[in-house]
């Protein structure tokens, strides 16, 4: 049993910790009821749940939601075209966004995946700098996509 300025009160029965908490026109509440035995705290429970639903929107506004950003490419793609994209790129992993690479596959170019192989590895290898590999290159129907994620800060 903890008071409602934080001092122990030792184990006593519910009934008695009722009372108690009945005298102070406080609330009873179970801090801990996976505890041997529970711990129970008198506190004003609206108090309370308005002080834990502000913790909880603080912890809300810190988190950062992580967009996937798309940057497609071309089997033909000329290199100030790579170079463009590259930097598009570079910028949204800079932002701490993910990257999504993909080559869309047109006509005849589905006879040559090797060399979509090879344009999404040299695109990796020029983001290396910045961006680690999160899934590598894979032929999924007509496209090939390859995921790219910031470097862990140090």
């Amino acid at each position: 049993m903890v008071d409602s300025d934080g001092s122990q009160l030792g184990i006593m029965p519910l009934k008695q910790a009722m009372e108690l908490a009945e005298q102070r026109n406080l609330d009873l509440v179970k801090i801990a009821p996976q505890a041997k035995p529970p711990v129970c705290k008198i506190i004003d429970y609206g108090k309370f749940r308005f002080e834990q639903s502000k913790r909880e929107k603080e912890q809300r506004k810190n988190q950062r939601v992580v967009e996937i950003k798309e940057v497609r490419l071309s089997l033909n793609i000329d290199t100030h075209d790579f170079e463009t994209k590259k930097n598009h790129a570079t910028r949204f992993i800079s932002e701490g966004n993910k990257v999504k690479a993909s080559i869309r596959f047109r006509g005849r170019e589905m006879g040559h995946p090797e060399l979509g192989q090879e344009i999404m590895h040299r695109f990796a290898e020029a983001m290396s700098e910045v961006a680690n590999v999160e899934k590598p290159p894979k032929l999924e129907g007509r496209s090939m996509l390859m995921f790219l994620a910031p470097k862990p800060v140090k």
